[in-house]
């Protein structure tokens, strides 16, 4: 199909991208690696008067340990995440989650701030960012905000970043030593949405109790859902299969998914249960506990 006509614009710097967003307000969406706006354009989802395309602005993209942060350039490529040997072995979680989404061709284009930006309770990163305890910098005329990831998704493709800014990096704390994560997902076939998906990420204490867990879960509610639940049950604990699997229960009750072709509530709701326990022990296994 073919989307509604708009205005392309390319600016060569962030300064004149947000000028561009300040003037033209919400009559305009900004193109970062596209994979998921043009579709919805096309479709007629979506329309915007004026496309801006912050693709040609340099300093992005990047992937870096800095202070007590990584940090990612808003336009950093999902196919540059995979690729990470510090992603790889620093942060497994992002590596399983950029390495399931969608095919190598989109990839190649998608951005993590782009897959972030869009509020699509159905996109990867965003439970595995909640389970990271993650935050992101949003720039607009005035300057810079840092907003921590729990108060960014607002409802179904409705985010915390205002008209006329742009998510610039995302900011993941460093994890401590005795630290590992995981994502797992359920999808029909390759490059799908998932039917459910779940990101853990685990701290174990020098006696090998839970010292923090972060559990979220992907595409059964109207926003990512973030298992404040099982997380509060988790600490102190030794992380036995009782302790995971009632953790997994507990997750699962914090879904709210619709039914739809990928499955019924009660199935979801299930499979939402079977991933967060087995993310849980495999963020485990990471972190050096069995």
């Amino acid at each position: 199909m073919i989307p509604a006509s708009f205005d392309y614009h390319a600016p060569g710097t962030l300064p004149e991208a947000l000028a561009l967003l300040s003037k033209y307000g919400d009559d305009a969406k900004v193109l970062s690696g596209g994979q998921s706006l043009l579709p919805l354009l096309k479709l007629r989802l979506g329309q915007t008067g004026h496309l801006i395309d912050i693709g040609r602005i340099p300093g992005l993209e990047y992937i870096r340990e800095e202070g007590d942060f990584l940090r990612i350039g808003g336009r950093t490529r999902e196919s540059a995440l995979e690729s990470s040997d510090l992603v790889r072995t620093r942060y497994p979680i992002l590596h399983d989650t950029a390495k399931v989404i969608a095919d190598p061709l989109v990839r190649n284009m998608a951005t993590v701030g782009g897959n972030l930006a869009h509020g699509d309770p159905g996109n990867d990163h965003p439970a595995t960012m909640l389970a990271l305890g993650a935050q992101v910098v949003a720039t607009g005329p005035k300057g810079e905000r840092v907003i921590p990831i729990e108060q960014f998704f607002l409802g179904l493709f409705r985010t915390a970043l205002r008209p006329d800014e742009v998510l610039t990096e995302i900011q993941i704390p460093v994890p401590p030593a005795r630290s590992g994560g995981a994502y797992l997902k359920l999808e029909r076939k390759v490059g799908d949405y998932a039917t459910a998906a779940a990101a853990a990420q685990v701290t174990l204490g020098s006696g090998g109790t839970v010292e923090r867990a972060g559990l979220a879960l992907t595409n059964v509610g109207p926003t990512p859902i973030k298992a404040a639940d099982a997380e509060k049950f988790l600490a102190g604990k030794r992380p036995d299969a009782a302790t995971l699997g009632e953790a997994g229960q507990r997750a699962a009750k914090a879904a709210s998914p619709s039914a739809d072709r990928r499955g019924s509530v009660e199935y979801k709701r299930e499979m939402a249960r079977v991933l967060a326990t087995r993310a849980l022990r495999l963020a485990v296994e990471r972190a050096g506990g069995r």
